[in-house]
């Protein structure tokens, strides 16, 4: 079961103008589910995206920064799940190039318009033809009002779809920022296995977007760990279609740039929680904030040794206060020059290591209690400067390998 995290209500989550969506039914790994999804977008729309850091990238991310970098301008997505096309050489090339042809042909625009978006099992060929097939079901369902159903269309192993929804006035104007993501396991930043697709009817210098897609991956998915395993086709997208009304943002300094950053980044940051709430197995839903560190850099890596250790996250699982695990994991995170007697370990409010060992006040039922809830703050001050950063990630538990043992089954 997911912590602390329920499947969202379609009436709070917001068309944006600009952006329509339809799903289809193709059995590209399974029947009589939702498997394929299309998003067109209104001309004159911008499209930003940032993409796995995995050398062993898919098909389609492939296909995508090829069609992103011709600058043709982004007309529609077509995004499945069920098969990854990883792994699939130039034959999975000629496979998602052939899907946004046949979108392409289905909307009246260029096949480089398109960009193609696939998630699931990794090495097997992609079933063209039925998504082909699909894609008119796809199409004759588009409409604005569809985001829940994108949501649910792109799952793999999550157990809840995801959505976010928010509005802001900017210029006297109402924005919409409306956004999906899937992920579940393999989660490692840089990105992690997920997709995210983010909507807004801002308008905003194109040549800006690129930079706010990073800040906003950033500040959200490259902050979440579930396993530590970075997958192959993670892709992030931001669309602007523009059509809010106000005057165009030229400044992301701008008091209506920040609004807009600031929100942005929010639907960002609640897609990726949702996305370790939803973790494989996970019982638990933890946050990793490391203070005091000479810069963000090594406030990272030690966050990231907490969030990453097998043996922390299955002390979390059992509810088990085998703290020193936490404080091996800050002295092999790559820091040389840790000065381990400045090091102090809070449990939310529980004082467990003051100066590098253990408080004297701190008691064994105290830290038990924090690890029984299902939402718990791990706090490491390293007292080496003012720098910090943040980490969500979620506990271990049997589950992670039943799921992980018959994925394909």
């Amino acid at each position: 079961m997911p912590v602390n995290l329920l499947a969202p209500d379609p009436q709070s989550l917001h068309a944006v103008p600009g952006v329509r969506i339809g799903i289809a039914m193709a059995g590209v790994r399974k029947a009589n589910r939702k498997d394929v999804c299309v998003f067109v977008l209104d001309e004159g729309a911008a499209v930003a995206g940032v993409f796995t850091q995995n050398r062993f990238c898919a098909a389609p991310v492939q296909v995508a920064r090829e069609h992103l970098a011709a600058g043709a301008g982004v007309r529609a997505f077509v995004i499945n799940t069920g098969n990854a096309n990883a792994g699939t050489g130039e034959d999975g090339l000629a496979r998602a190039r052939a899907t946004c042809e046949a979108l392409a042909k289905q909307l009246g625009v260029s096949p480089a318009q398109v960009l193609p978006f696939s998630t699931g099992v990794i090495m097997e060929p992609l079933p063209v033809d039925r998504i082909v097939t699909g894609l008119p079901a796809a199409v004759g369902d588009l409409k604005p009002d569809n985001w829940a159903n994108a949501a649910e269309a792109i799952m793999t192993t999550d157990t809840v779809p995801k959505a976010v929804s928010r509005q802001v006035s900017i210029g006297g104007k109402t924005v919409t920022i409306t956004g999906i993501a899937k992920g579940a396991g393999m989660i490692r930043p840089n990105m992690a296995t997920m997709l995210g697709f983010l909507a807004t009817d801002a308008s905003i210098d194109a040549a800006l977007l690129p930079t706010l897609v990073r800040e906003a991956a950033d500040q959200s998915f490259n902050r979440i760990t579930i396993d530590g395993d970075t997958s192959t086709n993670d892709a992030f997208v931001v669309v602007a279609t523009h059509q809010a009304g106000h005057a165009p943002i030229t400044q992301l300094e701008s008091p209506e740039g920040a609004a807009l950053r600031e929100a942005v980044i929010d639907v960002a940051q609640q897609l990726a929680q949702a996305i370790v709430r939803d973790g494989e197995g996970a019982t638990k839903f933890i946050t990793v904030r490391v203070e005091g560190g000479a810069t963000k850099d090594e406030c990272r890596k030690v966050a990231y040794a907490i969030a990453h250790s097998p043996l922390v996250k299955t002390a979390f699982y059992a509810s088990d206060p085998n703290l020193g695990r936490i404080l091996a994991a800050v002295g092999y995170a790559g820091i040389t020059d840790l000065d381990q007697t400045k090091i102090d370990l809070y449990l939310d409010d529980v004082h467990v290591a003051r100066q590098g060992g253990r408080h004297p006040d701190y008691r064994e039922e105290d830290g038990q209690r924090v690890m029984k809830q299902a939402e718990i703050t791990v706090k490491v001050l390293l007292g080496r400067g003012n720098a910090r950063a943040t980490v969500w990630t979620c506990d271990f538990s049997h589950d992670y390998v039943s799921i992980n043992a018959d994925y394909r089954s």
